[in-house]
C-alpha cells in the first residue's frame, strides 16, 4: 500500500521552505500529541515520520525523486515502488487443496512457520543487497510548566527523565573498558547471515542482519559489566532544555536525538510541551503585552505621573490631561522579545506594552465635591 504523501501529511506544498515545514510539523505535533486530550498517536507518528524525511535535505531530495520507498531504490530485487513485489502478507493459503500447515501439495515437509517473514525479507522487508537498516530508538514526550515571565524572556530548565539511554560506563559500545573488538563468530564478520528455507515455491534464500553483532560484524571480547554488553540501559538522565524567549502556551520543543537509545543504532527524539501559567496583570496579544490601569476621575481630568510595575521593573508613565475611558497608552519596547537575522547578525526586537485606562467614578460625592461638579456642569465641562 502506497504511503500517504508526506507533503500532504504536513499540509505544505512541495516547494515549502525548512521553516515552513518545521512550523507545520510543530503545529500538527501539538494537535495530535498522544498526551493531549483528543490526541492521536497514529497521526502523531505519521507527521513525525514525514518531518524526519522532509527536514533532511538528502532524504527529501530522494523522496521527491522516488517517493516513499526512496530508501530501497537501487537496492536490488524488491527495491521498486511499493505494490510491485511488496510481500505476500495479504494472501491466505490455508484453503488451497492438499495444502496444510507443515505440508506441501504432495505431502512434502516444508517449514511455513516464518513464511511471512521470508516473503518480507525476500521482497524488500529485510536486509537488501547486503545493506543493514539502522535501528532507531523510540520517540518520547513530556510536559513542563513555566511562569509567564519565563515564557517572555526565555529560560534554561533541567528535567529528570527515566528512559533507555546509552550506558555511561561503555558509552554505548557494550565493551568493557580497554577491551578489544573481535570478529563475530556467528556471521564471520560479515554482519549478516544467509538463510535457505524450503517452501512450496521452491528454495528461498534470504539475508538478515546478524542478531549477535547487530550487523556490525564485530563484538567486544569482554562485555561491559554494567549493561551486560547491550550498550544501553534504563536509567535516570538530567536533560537541559533551552526555552526560547516568546514561547507560547502549548508550544512543543523538539530535541533531536534525546529520546530513547537503541543498541548500536540512533536514538529517537524528545518532545516537550510547554505550559505557561497565566499572569495576574498581563495578557499577551501577539508580541504586545496588555494591562489595565484604574484611574481616579481627578487623575483623568488633571493628568498625573503613575508608577507601573512591568516585567522589566518599575517605570513611570505620564497620564495626559483629559484622557477618556478605555483609552490606550503605548509604552514602546516593553513587550515580547523577537529575534530577526539580518546581514549575519541577530537583531532582538520587542513588542510594546499597551495600557488600557479605566476611569473609576466615585459612588457618592461629598458636599464640596458636588459643588465643584455643579460648577463644572455650569461651565459645560
Amino acid at each position: 500500500m502506497q504511503k500517504e504523501d508526506y507533503y500532504n501529511l504536513l499540509g505544505v506544498n512541495k516547494g515549502a521552505s525548512k521553516d515552513e515545514i518545521k512550523k507545520a510539523f510543530y503545529k500538527l505535533a501539538q494537535k495530535y500529541h498522544p498526551d493531549k486530550k483528543g490526541g492521536d498517536e497514529k497521526k502523531f507518528k505519521k507527521v513525525n515520520e514525514a518531518y524526519q524525511v522532509l527536514s533532511d535535505d538528502t532524504k527529501r531530495s530522494k523522496y521527491d525523486q522516488y517517493g516513499s520507498n526512496f530508501e530501497n531504490m537501487g537496492a536490488g530485487f524488491g527495491g521498486g515502488h511499493q505494490g510491485h513485489g511488496g510481500g505476500f502478507g495479504g494472501f491466505d493459503f490455508s484453503g488451497a487443496q492438499g495444502f496444510n500447515q507443515g505440508q506441501g501439495f504432495n505431502g512434502a515437509e516444508f517449514d511455513f512457520g516464518n513464511l511471512n517473514d521470508i516473503f518480507s525479507d525476500f521482497f524488500g522487508g529485510g536486509v537488501q543487497n547486503e545493506r543493514r537498516q539502522t535501528q532507531r530508538g523510540r520517540d518520547i514526550s513530556t510536559e513542563m510548566q513555566i511562569s509567564f515571565t519565563d515564557s517572555i524572556f526565555g529560560i534554561e530548565r533541567k528535567i529528570l527523565l527515566t528512559k533507555v539511554s546509552n550506558c555511561s560506563t561503555c558509552s554505548g559500545s557494550g565493551a568493557k573498558a580497554g577491551s578489544k573488538m573481535e570478529t563475530c563468530r556467528v556471521c564471520n564478520g560479515k554482519g549478516k547471515i544467509h538463510q535457505t528455507t524450503k517452501s512450496f515455491l521452491g528454495t528461498i534464500s534470504t539475508t538478515k542482519a546478524c542478531k549477535d553483532c547487530l550487523g556490525s560484524g564485530e563484538i567486544p571480547k569482554d562485555i561491559c559489566d554494567k549493561c551486560q554488553g547491550a550498550g544501553v540501559m534504563r536509567k535516570q538522565e538530567e536533560i537541559s532544555i533551552n526555552i526560547p524567549a516568546g514561547i507560547r502556551d502549548g508550544e512543543i520543543i523538539g530535541m533531536s536525538g534525546m529520546g530513547e537509545a537503541v543498541s548500536r543504532g540512533i536514538p529517537g527524539d524528545l518532545y516537550i510541551k510547554v505550559n505557561v501559567t497565566p499572569h495576574s496583570i498581563f495578557k499577551r496579544d501577539g508580541n504586545d503585552l496588555i494591562m489595565n490601569l484604574n484611574l481616579k476621575l481627578s487623575e483623568a481630568l488633571l493628568g498625573t505621573e503613575y508608577p507601573i510595575q512591568t516585567l522589566d521593573g518599575v517605570i513611570k508613565i505620564t497620564i495626559p490631561e483629559g484622557v477618556n475611558m478605555n483609552e490606550i497608552l503605548r509604552v514602546r519596547g516593553k513587550g515580547v522579545p523577537t529575534t530577526k537575522s539580518q546581514l549575519n547578525a541577530t537583531i532582538i526586537k520587542r513588542g510594546d506594552l499597551l495600557i488600557k485606562l479605566n476611569i473609576k467614578l466615585p459612588g457618592k460625592l461629598s458636599r464640596k465635591s458636588r459643588e465643584l461638579m455643579e460648577q463644572l456642569k455650569k461651565e459645560g465641562v
